[in-house]
């Protein structure tokens, strides 16, 4: 998973912010400290044997977005942006960008497929004593469980 979770964030460096939001900060962990805004895979659930002869698991990755609350409103306002379902800033089309074409292995080759499934818990959210302005993005991944 761990591969996986690099992998998401390397894609999520791929969005533009509107003009004045800064760049986006990525992490395929949880960070002790973060530069928002900043996007970082989670915790994870993980399915095993969901095909005979471990051909099959199934992950579900929260990932979390964090946009500093210097103006509350551009903050929301940004990730509105980060959280649209397409657009140049869209963590959703950045993301499953890296699917790949189709019949080909997602995330260069780390799974199967996998799909950014919706997004959850718009709020304040604290980080190592900071507050911020984000939400959760729910990934489904599904991949070989042989490897």
């Amino acid at each position: 998973m761990a591969a996986i979770r690099d992998a998401i964030a390397d894609a999520a460096r791929a969005v533009v912010l509107p003009a004045g939001a800064g760049k986006l900060t990525c992490s395929g962990f949880t960070p002790d400290s973060v530069v928002a805004p900043h996007f970082f895979a989670g915790e994870y659930t993980l399915e095993f044997d969901k095909a005979m002869g471990r051909s099959l698991d199934e992950a579900e990755l929260t990932c979390r977005v964090l946009v500093g609350r210097a103006d509350d409103v551009s903050a929301q306002r940004t990730l509105d942006a980060l959280l649209a379902g397409s657009g140049p800033a869209s963590l959703k089309a950045a993301i499953e960008a890296a699917r790949g074409a189709p019949g080909d292995y997602a995330l260069g080759g780390l799974a199967h497929d996998f799909h950014v499934t919706r997004v959850q818990g718009y709020r304040w959210y604290e980080h190592q004593g900071t507050q911020y302005v984000g939400a959760e993005l729910i990934i489904r991944i599904i991949g070989d469980g042989r490897s």
